[in-house]
């Protein structure tokens, strides 16, 4: 009997994780009525939520690497015809500093997968969103556009600046102001 093992990296190890969202791109579907805990891996319902409530922000130019790998990223994976991929999205308040990285990458959009599509579209998910499983190319799209929508950034300049002086916006000195760490 044959056993393929894939060992990935733990992306968290060696952080201290107060909160982790696994983000799709896709709202229907994708809350989590977490119990606060510490452990709990939110989604990206509570992602948008929380953006709204209690915004982190990131600098210009982290904002810009961030886009960008994530643009390589979804561009590889789309040539392979993978889709279902996650953002795994942690927030270390300490450093304050987001760690966050693609997971999930092993799924092709085979037969089975575009099957699913159609049900869902179908007969599962109301008339004006789409799935969850869509094709790779269009899995792509909407995964770029919600990290680019949801992932809010303030000049670099006030980012930089560490003083006893909290920052007015962005709330740097008092935790809400975070880099961007890509772990791969």
């Amino acid at each position: 009997m044959r056993h393929d093992l894939m060992v990935m990296e733990n992306l968290t190890f060696g952080w201290n994780i107060t909160r982790q969202y696994d983000l799709k791109g896709a709202l229907h579907a994708r809350f989590n009525s977490a119990t606060n805990a510490s452990d709990e891996v939110l989604l990206d319902q509570n992602f948008v939520n929380d953006m709204n409530s209690s915004p982190l922000y990131v600098s210009n130019k982290a904002k810009r690497l961030f886009e960008r790998a994530v643009w390589n990223d979804t561009t590889f994976l789309n040539s392979i015809n993978v889709m279902d991929y996650s953002l795994l999205v942690g927030v270390d308040t300490k450093r304050q500093e987001l760690v966050c990285g693609i997971i999930d990458y092993l799924r092709q959009y085979t037969w089975d997968k575009q099957l699913e599509t159609w049900v869902k579209s179908s007969l599962v998910v109301p008339k004006n969103l789409l799935p969850t499983v869509i094709s790779p190319r269009e899995y792509k799209k909407r995964f770029r556009k919600f990290m680019s929508t949801h992932f809010l950034s303030v000049p670099d300049s006030w980012c930089l600046q560490r003083s006893s002086n909290s920052c007015e916006i962005c709330g740097i000195g008092d935790g809400s102001s975070f880099h961007l760490k890509s772990k791969k």
